[in-house]
C-alpha cells in the first residue's frame, strides 16, 4: 500500500525546486521511511528527489526500493549519475543489480566507476549467482594478528566507513590467509589488557564457506551456528569476503518459495508473480499439469480394467472418491512433512528407517480411525456384512500405502541428488490414486468374489 502522507509536499517541493527542504527530507528521516514516503512518486520524480541526498544516504534510500524500480531507474538515467549511485551501493547488492541489467547498459556504467570498484565488480560477477562467491561482499574487517586491542580499534575506526558490518573482525596473515576471528565485543572488553594481541584472543576454529559452495548450504551453516556473518574463503583458505545475515535471510526466503512452488507442482518462478509473463507462467504451471494429467489418465485406464467388477457391484463406485481422497491426502501430508523436515536439516537420508517407522505407526492409527468411520457408513449401504468390510480394509491399506509412499519418495529423490520438493503433493497423490484403485478392487474380489 502506497504511503501518501508526504506526496503533495514532495511534489510541491519538486515543482518549486525547493532544494533546502528536499535535502532535509532526504537526510532527516530513517532511509526506509524516506523510501516508503517516495513510493507514490514516479521513477523520474523519485530519482530527482534522490539527487538531493548525500551519496551514502542516497544509496541507503535506493536500497529500500523494490528491485524492479531500482532496475528501471538504473537503466533510464544518465550513466554518470547512475555510476555515482552504483559506487555507493554495497558490493554484493550492486553486483546483483548489474547481473539483471542488459550487458550493453553495464558496459556504459562500468568505465565510469573507479578502477578498484570496477575490478571488484568483475571479480564478483565471475561467481555463479547461487554460490557463496555470488552472495559475498569484499567489504570485510580484516586485521593482522600482531595488533594489540587498542591498535586494532584504531585501525577498525579508520576502516569502518567502508565496511558493511563490523560484527566480527577477521584475523589474517601477510598472505591474506584466515587465521582466526575476534568479535567486536571481545575487542572492546580486552581494552583492560591493552597489550594483548589479536593473535592471543582470536578463535581459530572458524566456520567458513567455500566460494563455490551452494547458497543453501551456506544458509544452513549460518542457521546451525547462529552466525551474524560467515567468512568466504578459497580452496587455500584465503579470505575473499563475507556473507551477512541479511543476505542469508534472502536466500532462506528464496529457497522456501522455490520449495513451496515445487510442492504445489509448479516450476519455481524467477520473477515476482505479478511481473512474470503470462506465457512463462502458463508454461511453468502447464508442464507439471500435463504430467499430472497423464497420471490421471493412468487412473482412468486402471478403473476401465476393472469395469466388469464395478458393473457387478455398482455400490463400490460410490466409495471410489472416498478411497482416492483418503489415500491422496494422507500421502500429501507425509510428503509435505518429510520435505520440509529435509529442507530444514531435521531429517537426513540416514534417518530413513526412523521416518518409515513413525509413518507406519501413524498411518495405522489414522487408517484405523477413518476405517471405523467408513465402516459405519458402508454397513448401511453394502448388500452384506462381508461387502461392508471392503471399505474399512481398503481405507486402512490405502492410508498406510499413501503415508509410506509420501515419506519414501522424497527420501529417494534426496538420495539420488535431486531436490526432494520435486516429489510434489499432486504427483504423490496421483501415484497413490492408482494404487488405491488396485487395492480397492482386489480387496473387493477377495471378500465378495
Amino acid at each position: 500500500m502506497v504511503n501518501t502522507l508526504f506526496l503533495p509536499e514532495l511534489r510541491e517541493m519538486l515543482a518549486a525546486n525547493n532544494q533546502a527542504e528536499l535535502v532535509e527530507f532526504c537526510n532527516t528521516l530513517n532511509p526506509g521511511r524516506t523510501a516508503e514516503f517516495m513510493e507514490g512518486l514516479s521513477n523520474e520524480e523519485a530519482w530527482e528527489v534522490l539527487q538531493h541526498a548525500d551519496p551514502s544516504r542516497r544509496s541507503e534510500i535506493f536500497g529500500y526500493f523494490a528491485e524492479e524500480r531500482q532496475l528501471a531507474m538504473l537503466q533510464t538515467h544518465e550513466p554518470a549519475q547512475v555510476a555515482k549511485l552504483v559506487e555507493e551501493i554495497p558490493e554484493d547488492d550492486r553486483v546483483d543489480l548489474l547481473q539483471e541489467m542488459p550487458e550493453e547498459r553495464v558496459d556504459e556504467i562500468l568505465p565510469l566507476l573507479p578502477i578498484a570498484d570496477r575490478r571488484n565488480i568483475q571479480r564478483l560477477r565471475a561467481y555463479e549467482g547461487e554460490t557463496a562467491g555470488g552472495l559475498m561482499t569484499t567489504e570485510v574487517a580484516k586485521l593482522a594478528q600482531n595488533l594489540t586491542a587498542r591498535e586494532a580499534l584504531e585501525e577498525l575506526g579508520r576502516q569502518a566507513g567502508e565496511l558493511e558490518t563490523i560484527y566480527y573482525i577477521y584475523v589474517v596473515d601477510e598472505d591474506n590467509m584466515l587465521r582466526g576471528i575476534v568479535s567486536t565485543r571481545q575487542l572492546v572488553s580486552s581494552l583492560a589488557r591493552p597489550t594483548r594481541t589479536l593473535g592471543e584472543m582470536m578463535e581459530t576454529d572458524v566456520v567458513v564457506a567455500l566460494a563455490t559452495e551452494d547458497q543453501e548450504s551456506v544458509a544452513e551453516k549460518v542457521e546451525r551456528y547462529n552466525l551474524l556473518a560467515i567468512p568466504v574463503v578459497d580452496s587455500g583458505r584465503r579470505l575473499l569476503g563475507i556473507i551477512t545475515h541479511d543476505d542469508v535471510i534472502d536466500v532462506v526466503r528464496e529457497e522456501l518459495t522455490e520449495d513451496a512452488h515445487r510442492i504445489a507442482a509448479v516450476a519455481p518462478l524467477e520473477d515476482n508473480y505479478l511481473q512474470i509473463g503470462l506465457f512463462t507462467l502458463t508454461w511453468k504451471r502447464g508442464l507439471w499439469l500435463t504430467i499430472l494429467f497423464f497420471a490421471a489418465l493412468l487412473t482412468a485406464f486402471t478403473l476401465r480394467s476393472y469395469e466388469s467388477e464395478l458393473e457387478s457391484f455398482a455400490w463400490l463406485v460410490w466409495f471410489i472418491p472416498l478411497i482416492i481422497s483418503a489415500g491422496g491426502n494422507s500421502g500429501s501430508q507425509s510428503a509435505t512433512l518429510v520435505i520440509t523436515a529435509m529442507t530444514s536439516g531435521e531429517v537426513e537420508f540416514s534417518d530413513w528407517h526412523r521416518v518409515l517407522t513413525r509413518e507406519s505407526v501413524v498411518s495405522l492409527m489414522l487408517g484405523a480411525f477413518l476405517a471405523f468411520i467408513g465402516f459405519s457408513v458402508a454397513i448401511f449401504i453394502a448388500p452384506s456384512f462381508r461387502g461392508a468390510l471392503v471399505i474399512p480394509l481398503t481405507l486402512l491399506s490405502v492410508i498406510v500405502c499413501g503415508c509410506l509412499c509420501g515419506a519414501t519418495l522424497p527420501i529417494l529423490f534426496k538420495r539420488a541428488g535431486l531436490d526432494p520438493a520435486l516429489m510434489s503433493n499432486p504427483f504423490v497423490a496421483g501415484i497413490v490414486d492408482i494404487l488405491g484403485i488396485v487395492i480397492y478392487i482386489n480387496v473387493a474380489r477377495i471378500l465378495i468374489g
